[in-house]
């Protein structure tokens, strides 16, 4: 498959685990389409969330944040879902861990269950830029996953608030 010339998610909803393929960088300017999908399909109930980052070249964190967002969401369901990562890559997985978030997230080699690799993937567009609430959000959800995170993303998370407000 050719590298697509802008950032793109492939999603294949309807198969368990819900598959998500990373193609490109996920971050700030192309994540609020995923947000609102990850956040349907949590809230229709889906459990297993998997995540392919075999193509994705780089995330941020407000893209960080939005997965820490989705794994605590998924771990109030009953029983409780997962939210599994694969194929990281060296750098992604750096990033992953140093935000503490492999202690909310399955971290795996591979996509689990063979059906995984014919399922049916479509397009899920990714134009708009998120707004800042989603950003605001997306790093508290980070502080949420590892108080740590308060010191590293303080003066964002100010910045944001302000932003908000200003919107408001």
């Amino acid at each position: 498959m050719s590298e697509p010339l802008t950032p793109t998610f492939l999603v294949s909803a309807y198969s368990d685990p819900v598959v998500v393929r990373i193609h490109g960088k996920a971050n700030y300017l192309n994540c609020n389409t995923f947000r609102e999908f990850i956040a349907k399909m949590v809230s229709a109930g889906k459990a297993r969330i998997v995540l392919d980052f075999e193509n994705c070249k780089g995330m941020d964190s407000t893209f960080l944040g939005i997965l820490a967002g989705t794994a605590l969401e998924l771990r109030k369901q009953t029983p409780p879902g997962v939210l599994i990562i694969c194929k990281l890559g060296e750098r992604n997985h750096q990033l992953v861990c140093n935000l503490g978030l492999q202690n909310l997230l399955t971290i795996g080699e591979d996509l689990p269950g063979s059906s995984v690799a014919t399922a049916d993937f479509s397009a899920l567009k990714n134009m708009e830029v998120c707004a800042a609430k989603n950003v605001l959000s997306a790093h508290e959800n980070l502080v949420k996953a590892d108080a740590e995170n308060a010191a590293k993303f303080q003066d964002v998370i100010a910045f944001l608030k302000n932003q908000v407000e200003k919107q408001d």
